[in-house]
C-alpha cells in the first residue's frame, strides 16, 4: 500500500488531489458572498437585483469566484495531461501547489482589494498551469 509516509511519492496521486482542492478553492469566495446576501436580505424571486445591493467586498467575492471557473477551466485539463502522461515529478506537484496557493491569495487580495498583490497571484497561479500543460506536452511528444 503507497502512503505519503512510504517513502516514495505518490506524485500522480497528489496531482490529482490537487485537482480536488482547485475545484473547492472556487467555492471559497462564494461562501463570503453567501454570508453578505445573508446579512443584505437574499430574494429568491431576484437573485441577480442582489448584486447591486451587495457591499464592494461582496461584490468582488463574486468576481474572484467567477474568475475561478475560468482557471479551472485551464488547470483541470492541465492536471490530467500531466496525470495521463506519467508525470512524477516534485516539480509537477510544485506546479499544482503553486497553482493552489496563487488562487488561494488571488481571491483572498481580491475580496480585500489589494490589487497589487492580487496581480502575482494570479501570475504564479497561471505559470503553474501552464508549467504542467508544458510539462504533459513534452511528454507526450517525447
Amino acid at each position: 500500500m503507497n502512503s505519503l509516509f512510504s517513502g516514495a511519492a505518490p506524485i500522480p496521486g497528489l496531482l490529482l488531489c490537487c485537482l480536488v482542492l482547485a475545484a473547492i478553492l472556487i467555492y471559497v469566495p462564494f461562501v463570503v458572498v453567501a454570508i453578505a446576501r445573508f446579512q443584505v436580505g437574499y430574494d429568491q424571486s431576484a437573485p441577480r437585483a442582489l448584486f447591486d445591493k451587495l457591499p464592494p467586498y461582496a461584490q468582488r467575492a463574486t468576481w474572484a469566484h467567477e474568475n475561478s471557473f475560468e482557471a479551472f477551466s485551464l488547470f483541470a485539463p492541465a492536471v490530467l495531461a500531466a496525470y495521463v502522461t506519467g508525470q512524477n515529478s516534485t516539480l509537477a506537484l510544485g506546479a499544482a501547489i503553486a497553482h493552489l496557493g496563487g488562487r488561494l491569495f488571488y481571491s483572498l487580495f481580491y475580496i480585500l482589494d489589494i490589487p497589487l498583490l492580487r496581480s502575482p497571484m494570479y501570475a504564479i497561479a497561471a505559470l503553474g498551469t501552464f508549467t504542467l500543460l508544458i510539462m504533459a506536452c513534452r511528454s507526450a511528444l517525447a
